[in-house]
């Protein structure tokens, strides 16, 4: 595998995907560019998926999010993009991805884009003692 920026998402196949679980991946060094100014934008993101038959690949998922360190892109678009990506890629029953964004002008921004496979229904939430 190359260890160059590539917007390929390589896949495997799910061990268990007769049930529902949870995969969360943090992905703390993030950076695109500004659209307006071209100064660099840091954040963090966490990508949170419950697979249906295919699974990221981890060492493609870095190589992925580096592709964007030299481009321009508002946080609302990337963080969507980043979405509909990894959704092409796995066709997950539901993925949850959030962008949260270091300071730009004083100003914090979290972005957090949702999809859910049509007929996939959440379980209940069980909090334990």
């Amino acid at each position: 595998m190359t260890t160059q920026p590539s917007k390929e998402l390589e896949t495997f196949p799910n061990p268990n995907p007769e049930r529902d679980f949870l995969i969360r991946i943090d992905v703390p060094e993030f950076t695109c560019l500004c659209p307006k100014t071209g100064q660099p934008d840091f954040a963090t993101f966490q990508i949170e998926y419950i697979p249906e038959s295919r699974c990221v690949e981890l060492k493609a998922l870095k190589l992925y999010m580096w592709s964007y360190r030299e481009e321009g892109a508002f946080h609302e678009a990337v963080t969507n993009q980043i979405l509909s990506d990894l959704v092409a890629a796995t066709a997950p029953r539901f993925m949850r991805v959030t962008g949260k964004f270091n300071v730009r002008g004083g100003i914090y921004t979290d972005v957090i884009a949702e999809h859910r496979a049509p007929g996939w229904i959440s379980p209940d939430y069980i909090t334990l003692p």
